[in-house]
């Protein structure tokens, strides 16, 4: 009985000890955190000034706008554009949120392990958008001859919505 009762003494001290040293939570820690986020409008506007600059070049491809978190708000495919750019589209978006960056800066990374990682392209034609200093998601296109074409329809879809987000 006595061997039970301190080995149960024994036991205690270090539950005690880390309890002891277990983080405070401040009291004027917020209970939420706000998140900018992309509204369905603003992202079709995105993906429509996206499709309206490719289309000025004679281009038909596959856009997809994702939200902050990776996740697609809009897909659009031109009349003409295949299906395989709408899969490449989303790995591109995704891959420019994931960096915070252009696709087509990424040349190390695309020669790194990281290539074979889940949903992540190595290809120009994506970038980041980002607004007053937050992120707010990204535009990847696809179906362009060039990866650079398709980054410029990108940037071209941002910039019809940037003025707007860098006022909120």
């Amino acid at each position: 009985m006595k061997k039970s009762f301190l080995l149960a003494c024994i036991c205690l001290v270090p539950m005690i000890s880390t309890a002891a040293t277990a983080p405070v939570v401040k009291k004027d820690a917020p209970l939420f955190i706000q998140v900018p986020q992309l509204s369905l409008d603003t992202a079709n506007r995105v993906a429509n000034a996206t499709i309206a600059a490719c289309r000025a070049k004679g281009i038909n491809i596959a856009v997809t706008v994702v939200d902050r978190f990776g996740i697609p708000l809009v897909m659009q495919r031109d009349t003409l554009a295949s299906s395989l750019p709408v899969q490449i589209s989303m790995k591109k978006a995704y891959t420019a949120l994931t960096f915070n960056t252009k696709t087509s800066t990424l040349k190390f990374q695309a020669a790194s392990a990281l290539v074979h990682a889940n949903d992540i392209l190595f290809a120009a034609g994506a970038a980041p958008i980002e607004a007053g200093g937050k992120i707010f998601g990204a535009v990847g296109v696809s179906g362009a001859p060039d990866g650079m074409d398709d980054e410029a329809c990108a940037i071209a879809g941002i910039d019809a919505v940037i003025a707007d987000l860098e006022m909120q």
